[in-house]
């Protein structure tokens, strides 16, 4: 009989556990979905904002590694949480918890990919950066254009752009963990920077597009909670809504 295992899910730039609520919904009976707030953001707005990668990556790793036990588990992140899910892997392994089954990445290039540190938008004078944000999409324009919401938001989206742009490439050993990388076909995300993945993982990385731009993931949530499902339980029963 299949055992049920834990996903962590990790949110992007802006994005907190409510990002996840579709995932949670689609999941099967297999899978526990568990998003997991940064500081500042969701169920954790009354924290301050994080601006140092190495310091959300070992809060993460606070966050997650009391619930893993004996339970097994995989980790999945969008974009920023793509890296920092990356990053936690690694904390978890360096301190002796049992290994992930998988890690399973949307929208983000490799972590050693060098476009992923030439821009500096966390820097960009206000409507520039709001004009990032919206080339973006994923946030509707009418809290785009409505002052008072971005200057809610505003904090939360630069803190969280600085935390991924002041990223530093660590170049170490490759995981040996099977990874999944799945990006929209209309990301302005280099072939070269997505293939990149591999450097990070012995194992051949499966790698899928589907369409859409960098917030797919809204589109499909069940066509990627399917992909999870199937990574994770190679002989369960087919998969079901």
């Amino acid at each position: 009989m299949t055992k049920p295992l834990n996903l962590f899910c990790l949110p992007f730039a802006g994005g907190n556990s409510y990002s996840y609520r579709q995932y949670a919904e689609k999941a099967s009976s297999y899978l526990n979905v568990f998003p997991v707030d940064y500081p500042g953001h969701g169920t954790r707005m009354h924290e301050p904002l994080i601006e140092d990668i190495r310091v959300l990556v070992h809060d993460m790793y606070l966050q997650i590694s009391p619930k893993i036990g004996r339970t097994d588990y995989a980790i999945y992140g969008h974009s920023l949480g793509g890296l920092v899910g990356y990053l936690v892997t690694r904390e978890l392994l360096k301190n002796n918890h049992k290994a992930p089954l998988h890690l399973f990445i949307t929208g983000t290039s490799g972590p050693a990919a060098l476009s992923r540190t030439d821009k500096k938008r966390h820097l960009l004078p206000r409507d520039e950066f709001l004009a990032e944000i919206k080339r973006y999409g994923g946030m509707p324009d009418e809290i785009l254009d409505n002052d008072e919401w971005m200057d809610f938001f505003e904090p939360i989206l630069r803190a969280d752009f600085k935390v991924s742009e002041n990223y530093i490439y660590g170049n170490d050993p490759p995981l040996k963990i099977p990874i999944t990388v799945i990006t929209g076909s209309e990301e302005d995300i280099e072939t070269a920077d997505i293939s990149i993945w591999q450097k990070e993982t012995n194992c051949t990385i499966d790698f899928k597009q589907l369409p859409g731009n960098h917030f797919f993931i809204f589109d499909y949530p069940h066509t990627i909670i399917e992909i999870i499902y199937k990574k994770l339980f190679t002989h369960a029963p087919a998969y079901q809504l």
